[in-house]
Parts: C-alpha cells; structure tokens; sequence
C-alpha cells in the first residue's frame, strides 16, 4: 500500500513539475509550485527528489520514453519508411499536443538553464536519417538526394513547428503536418510510392 502511494505521490510530482516547466520555464519554477500543484508537502517531495535538476531529470525521462514508445509503435508497423515519416511526425505531434510530460520532456532539452541529459531534437533527427536510408534501400525515395540535407530539412520544419506550437496548437495539428508531408513527399518519393503514401499519418 505505502508503495503504491509512493508511486502515485511520483506520479503526481511528475505531472505537476511538467506542467508548472512549461508555463513558467526551469529557470522560474520553484519546488513549491510543484508541490502546491501536485497537491503534496514540500517534504514529500524532497522524500522523492534531491532538487529540482532531478525533478526536470525525471520530467525529461518519463518524456523522453513516451516519445520513444511512439516511435517504436510506429516503426513496428511501418509499411514503407516514408509512411513511418510521415506517422511518426503526427505521433510526436500528437504527443506534444496532448501529453504535458512529453511536451515538457521535450522541451526540457532547450532550456538553457537546464543541463538535459536526452538531447530529444538530436534522437528526432537521428530517426529521420534512418528512416530515409531505409527509404533509400527500399527504393521508395527519389534517386540522388543527400539524406543528410534532406534530414536537416524535415527536422528544422518538423522542430519549427514544436516551436510554433507552443503559442498556438494549430501547428501541431494533423492537417498542419498533412499539408506540409503533401508539399514535401513529392521531392521525395518516387511515384508508385506517393501514390500509396498518407501524408496526414495512418491511424491519425
């Protein structure tokens, strides 16, 4: 029992500290805000976490997985690699939308007061070099593209969008990312695969 309370004080702790990270920043969140939001003493807290470094660290982690989890649903039942791009853009975004422990997890990783132990933006745009070498190897991206510029390319938009999206949602919804994979897959896929390709994700 005092286990399972345990779990649920974290928890909780977690939810809290993503929330109040992302409305006021690492540098301007205090462990009393967290506290008070999580509904648990300032002693409760320190029961759970040194300092706030390691409340931030644990944000960023439980972030850090749900983002990967995604990822690795997607690549699982992944048709061609371009079909996984464009999944695995709308899964993130939908993460960032929805999830505040993924959205402040992320986000974590830019906080220049914060010393991030992810590095989430450098996983995304190592996944996405990979995603268009299989690509490559299928025989489903054009002929003569440089993987790396074009992975630069997605990631800045892809990472701009997160960027966008934290004044406004609406660049983080589906048909945001619909209409940019409808301008983008066309430089990218030869055509027996556009053709097969939805750019606004399957299951989206």
């Amino acid at each position: 029992m005092k286990q399972e309370r345990a779990v649920r004080t974290r928890h909780a702790l977690i939810e809290s500290a993503a929330t109040v990270f992302g409305r006021r920043g690492y540098a301007e969140a205090t462990l009393s805000m967290i506290s008070v939001g999580a509904g648990v003493s300032p002693g409760a807290l320190h029961f759970h976490f040194e300092n706030k470094a390691a409340v931030a660290g644990a944000v960023e982690a439980a972030g850090a997985e749900a983002l990967r989890a995604a990822a690795r649903e997607v690549y699982a039942r992944r048709t061609s690699a371009l079909q996984a791009l464009a999944d695995s853009s709308q899964a993130l975004a939908g993460l960032l939308l929805g999830d505040v422990v993924a959205r402040a997890g992320f986000r974590l990783g830019r906080e220049p007061a914060y010393a991030s132990s992810c590095a989430l933006p450098r996983e995304w745009h190592e996944y996405v070099h990979r995603l268009l070498a299989e690509a490559s190897e299928e025989g489903t991206l054009l002929p003569g593209l440089n993987h790396r510029s074009v992975a630069a390319t997605v990631v800045a938009a892809t990472l701009g969008f997160e960027a966008l999206g934290r004044d406004d949602p609406q660049w983080l919804a589906p048909r945001t990312l619909a209409g940019f994979w409808r301008v983008v897959m066309p430089c990218l896929a030869v055509p027996a695969t556009l053709r097969e390709l939805n750019t606004a994700g399957r299951g989206t």
